[in-house]
């Protein structure tokens, strides 16, 4: 098993999932409570990734943040290498790809807050930022973690933009399922079942653990106070 790419597919997904949730929540939030009439269009773009082939993706990031556009000429200029085939380039890459597995779960919870109970808060004088923290994320706690465990098990599987804007740059770039296709290209089908096999075990773990704490949250959430 190809340990170096696995452990770079932890630290991708790892950043992605935290990246989501502080971008994720503030545009989940507006999708939920907004009225504005032209929502759907930023719901449509939210979206995309899921009917986006993920080449079609990949090329267009490969364009904004290539060597000859702004993006990429001041990524480079301060940092000294381009935005393509680096770790921050693939982090960029997967935060766009992942995005609706992350806001759509989000605003599915926020949405489903009690909106009497958000009023009453505001009525006692509390601002609408503590409200939100102390009101709304306590009772979308279970969508915001199946939002998040949907964000980190899809990263952890990406391919295609993978593939497109990283590349296969060994100890950089070169994921775990970049590894398996490498394996099986190279008829190694035993590094390629190992690889595979850990990842299938992760992530019926990762998922088995989210859907028993969901569990256990609704069962006590009647008793609480």
């Amino acid at each position: 098993m190809d340990s170096a790419a696995f452990l770079l597919s932890l630290r991708l997904a790892a950043w992605t999932t935290l990246i989501l949730l502080v971008v994720g929540l503030p545009i989940s939030w507006w999708l939920a409570t907004s009225r504005w009439r032209w929502k759907f269009l930023v719901e449509a773009v939210v979206a995309l990734p899921l009917v986006l082939p993920p080449t079609v993706l990949g090329f267009y990031l490969l364009i904004v943040l290539g060597p000859r556009s702004p993006l990429g000429q001041a990524f480079e200029s301060l940092v000294g290498h381009t935005l393509p085939f680096s770790f921050e380039g693939l982090l960029l890459a997967s935060v766009l790809y992942s995005l609706p597995f992350a806001v759509q779960p989000f605003t599915a919870a926020l949405a489903g807050v009690d909106r009497r109970l958000i009023e009453a808060s505001w009525c006692l004088g509390v601002s609408r930022f503590q409200t939100f923290v102390r009101v709304v994320l306590p009772l979308s706690v279970t969508g915001i973690l199946s939002g998040m465990v949907l964000t980190f098990a899809h990263t952890l599987g990406e391919f295609g933009v993978v593939l497109m804007v990283g590349g296969n740059l060994e100890g950089r770039t070169r994921t775990a399922s970049i590894a398996i296709y490498d394996a099986v290209q190279a008829l190694d089908y035993a590094s390629a079942s190992r690889t595979a096999l850990v990842l299938l075990v992760f992530s019926f773990v990762v998922l088995a653990l989210t859907y028993g704490l969901q569990r256990r949250v609704w069962a006590s959430w009647p008793t609480r106070s």
